[in-house]
This record gives C-alpha cells, structure tokens and sequence, in this order.
C-alpha cells in the first residue's frame, strides 16, 4: 500500500521508452514492446521511509527502483522484523509475488528519496503471455532473483559475518586487479548488519577482525589496504554472478 503523503506522481506520468530501456530487465526488447509497456506504465517519487509494498498484500504493480534506495524486510508471526536486502537502481521488487498473483512475502520502503517505475501486474502478465520476449525477459529476471537469493542463504551457512561483510567489501572494489582500494560503504551500518544476516554488535567486532588483514574505516568510508590478503581470508566465491 502507498502512502499517499509520501509518494507521488511525476509528470509525465508515462516514463517513456528510454527509461524502460534503460531498466537490464527490458534494455533487450524492441521498440514496440517497450511502447506497449510505456502504456502500462508510470514514473512515481518517493519520500525516504515510504512504504511501497506491504508483506501479505497482493501485488497490484511489478516496481523498478530508478533512483534512490529501497529496503526489503520480513516480519514474524510476534512482530520481529528482518531485512532482506538492500536494492540499488535497476532492481525490481516483487517479481515472483506479481507473476505469480501471489501476496508479498515482504514489505519495500524507502530509506532516501527515491523514483520508481510501477508497470500494473494484470496488464503485465497479459503481455507476459501473448509476447514470448516479455516472457523470457521476465523469466531471466527470475532466475537472476532465485541466483541471489541462493547465494545469501550459501553465504549464511557457510560464512562467518566477518567473512560475509569481508566478501561484501570486496564486491565493492572497481578495479579487480587493485591491491588497495579506498571505498564508500552505500547505506548506513544499520542496514548493512541487516543486509549480513547480523547484528549491528556484531559487524562493530567483524569489521575489528578486518582490522588484522588491512581493512581500515573512517565513518562511511573504508579502505582496504591489503585486497589480496583479505580475500584470502575472505574466500569469496567464484561462483558469485558479476551482476
């Protein structure tokens, strides 16, 4: 559900085929598919803390985070909450709970100032079916999704946190070959404990441990002084998608 204060619509409400072909999910379709999305579609603006979507709602539209950030969480039966993840711009949120027509297994919210792209879930599943190339584009995107989340769950039975928010940094690093790198961490600790699968105690003594293999933090800013030493301790895995 939207909160009417804090979202609304940007004008033109219709994000046009350039902005549709810039999301990954639909940079691959021809012009007409994307005019046909175009007519689904709108461009909304987002206050930071706004709720996007709600956990046990039916989906009404399939979102794109275009600018900004969005936290996804999950609430327990006795009110605890999770986070799940953080998106960066060119995520999408729920997809499966919208092809499928299923509730939200979690609720989104803002956490800065943010545009979203909203493409209504009926009209979507109807192309879905009629235009094999939506179809397939959709399809990747669900299996990209299935990629990911079976490598958070991997990371959480097979990593300690430090070794987690070890692999986490060096994901962050531009230059593959660096042996240094200095790096601005993309969300507050708070969330990036959440996004580990620990509490924030924890990545206080994980980001200690890092300490000895040549990680050095200034507030939001980190800076690796030894890449090779720290991924040695890390181990991050081979198998992680580049994108």
């Amino acid at each position: 559900m939207l909160k009417t204060d804090a979202v609304e619509a940007v004008e033109p409400t219709r994000p046009g085929v350039e902005t549709l072909r810039a999301v990954p999910m639909f940079e691959r379709l021809e012009a007409a598919l994307l005019a046909q999305l175009d007519a689904i579609s709108e461009v909304i603006a987002a206050e930071p803390q706004a709720e996007l979507c709600r956990q046990g709602e039916t989906p009404a539209v399939l979102h794109f985070l275009l600018e900004g950030q969005v936290a996804l969480s999950g609430t327990a039966p006795d009110g605890s909450q999770a986070l799940m993840e953080v998106l960066r711009p060119g995520a999408s949120f729920v997809l499966a709970a919208v092809l499928t027509d299923r509730p939200y297994l979690m609720t989104a919210t803002t956490t800065a100032r943010a545009r979203i792209l909203t493409v209504r879930a009926p009209a979507l599943r109807a192309l879905a079916r009629t235009e094999p190339a939506i179809g397939l584009a959709l399809l990747g995107a669900v299996a990209r999704d299935f990629r990911a989340m079976v490598r958070q769950v991997r990371d959480l039975k097979l990593r300690t946190a430090t070794q987690r928010l070890g692999c986490y940094l060096l994901a962050l690093v531009a230059d593959p070959e660096a042996n240094s790198a200095r790096i601005r961490l993309p969300f507050d600790k708070a969330l990036l404990a959440g996004r580990l699968g620990c509490r924030q105690d924890s990545l206080s003594r994980a980001f200690a441990t890092l300490r000895e293999v040549g990680v050095e933090t200034h507030g939001a800013t980190v800076i690796l002084h030894d890449v090779v030493r720290l991924r040695q301790y890390a181990m991050p895995d081979e198998l992680n998608d580049s994108a």
